[in-house]
């Protein structure tokens, strides 16, 4: 009789220590958020030229969501973005999971400069936080190591519970569209 417990017992504590833990990731609610991430939400500017998100992915072990936009009708890029927990916005690739591309720093200081890559390559952009406020953060961008492309500065900002700066037809965000 004991000899029939001993493998009832080794089978249960075997099935219960390969559980696989399934852990929550704390994401900030979408009105706190400067991108609000969530399959569904989208920016527009009528049918030919959006931004939505489609999808996620796991790169590298680390979740990402999928951006799919539509340009002008014709033209069509996708994007790969997440939020880590000191809140900076990352883009990757699923098919370079070893290099990822620092966009934003959130909690960054006005005055504040970074790197996109770090690696002074030609498409390494300088970062500079030129506007901060409650509800916006504006981003400065050079590829200070182009040749050809120094000093043409573009900016990129985002909106706390919007994200990317419009003008747009209708944003949606977590099922509200503004």
């Amino acid at each position: 009789m004991k000899i029939l417990y001993i493998p009832i017992i080794l089978l249960s504590w075997i099935i219960t220590s390969c559980q696989v833990q399934h852990m929550e990731i704390q994401k900030p609610s979408p009105s706190e958020s400067f991108l609000p991430m969530e399959i569904g939400n989208y920016w527009r500017n009528g049918d030919h030229t959006y931004t939505e998100i489609r999808d996620t992915v796991r790169i590298g072990g680390k979740l990402y969501y999928k951006f799919y936009s539509l340009i002008g009708g014709d033209a069509i890029s996708e994007e790969y973005l997440r939020i880590d927990d000191q809140n900076q916005l990352w883009s990757g690739n699923p098919d370079n999971s070893g290099k990822e591309y620092l966009k934003a720093k959130f909690n960054a200081n006005v005055g504040d400069t970074f790197y996109t890559l770090n690696d002074q390559s030609w498409n390494d952009y300088q970062v500079k936080l030129i506007e901060k406020s409650e509800n916006k953060r504006v981003f400065e961008m050079d590829m200070v190591y182009h040749p050809n492309l120094k000093g043409q500065k573009h900016t990129e900002t985002y909106i706390r519970g919007k994200g990317f700066e419009g003008p747009w037809e209708s944003v949606r965000i977590s099922g509200v569209v503004y």
